[in-house]
Parts: C-alpha cells; sequence; structure tokens
C-alpha cells in the first residue's frame, strides 16, 4: 500500500501521519496532547477512507457514552456528553491504521501550529507576571505574614 500523509492544525500542534518507519513522536506534555486531538474529518483525510467507513471503524454505541476499548475498533477519546463531537488521540489513530487497516507504514508527527490571538494575550500576560516577579524580587520589602496585617487592619478600625 501507499503511504498516506496529512498535516491539520488543532490547538497548539499540528498532527500529521507520513509515511515513513512505524514510530510515533509525541511531546510529553500532556496539556499538549490533550489539545492535539483529531476530529471525523482529519480522521477521514489521513486514512484516506469515506466519512461513512469511518464512522462503522469508530467504537460507538448509542446505549454506552463511552465503551470499553476495542482492539479492532477506532476508539474515540473519553466524552462526557452525547453531541460532543467525537475527538481522536493521534496514537489510537495510527495504531488503527497499523493494526486493523495493515498500513504497514505509519509515522505520527506533532508540529507546533502559528501562535492564534490566544496564545500571544496569554504569552504578554506571562511575560508582565515575570515582570511583577522580577520587581518584586528586587525590592527589599520583606512579606508581613497575612496575621499581621489582618490585626493592623482590625485595630485600624474602630468596633461598632
Amino acid at each position: 500500500m501507499n503511504p498516506h500523509s496529512y498535516a491539520v492544525g488543532m490547538g497548539q500542534g499540528m498532527a500529521g501521519f507520513t509515511g515513513g518507519e512505524a514510530s510515533a513522536e509525541l511531546a510529553a506534555n500532556s496539556s499538549e496532547q490533550a489539545e492535539n486531538l483529531i476530529g471525523i474529518d482529519e480522521v477521514q483525510r489521513s486514512l484516506n477512507r469515506s466519512r461513512a467507513s469511518v464512522y462503522r471503524y469508530t467504537n460507538t454505541d448509542p446505549r454506552n457514552l463511552n465503551p470499553p476499548f476495542n482492539p479492532r475498533k477506532l476508539n474515540p477519546e473519553y466524552r462526557s456528553d452525547q453531541k460532543e463531537p467525537l475527538m481522536f488521540h493521534p496514537n489510537e489513530v495510527a495504531r488503527f491504521a497499523r493494526d486493523v487497516l495493515r498500513i504497514k507504514e505509519v509515522t505520527v508527527e506533532v508540529l507546533n501550529s502559528p501562535s492564534t490571538a490566544t496564545q500571544q494575550l496569554l504569552g504578554s500576560i506571562l511575560d508582565e507576571l515575570r515582570s511583577i516577579r522580577e520587581l518584586l524580587d528586587s525590592s527589599n520589602i520583606t512579606p508581613t505574614p497575612l496575621d499581621a496585617r489582618r490585626e493592623q487592619h482590625e485595630q485600624a478600625r474602630p468596633a461598632a
């Protein structure tokens, strides 16, 4: 079979399958991995199968929102509501392609995507917090215990 390849942007990173050795190259950061989930459309493109075929491959059950792992099916990530879209981890799609569809050469890559406005805003907030921390560290004011501050405040207020 010919190798399948694709790249799709998802949150912080991009997941892609390209022909090559059967290996998984994913970041160890769990928050990054959570954002690298891919949807039905990306799975469809990566496996070069119709949307109906992908749904037939998927491990779903109308009576059970999160059925147990089935090695012969494409297992979606945990969902808390029936209305949530099916999302798949790139490693699961690669496992399914290799073990069930017998696609011999599968590589999973996670690449950084261009930063979004949200990521830029969060970065600027982080920079500002770092500069505040530097100012606090460089000042010669030692922190006072909260209890002492409370006592000063209570003494300053007249009793009713």
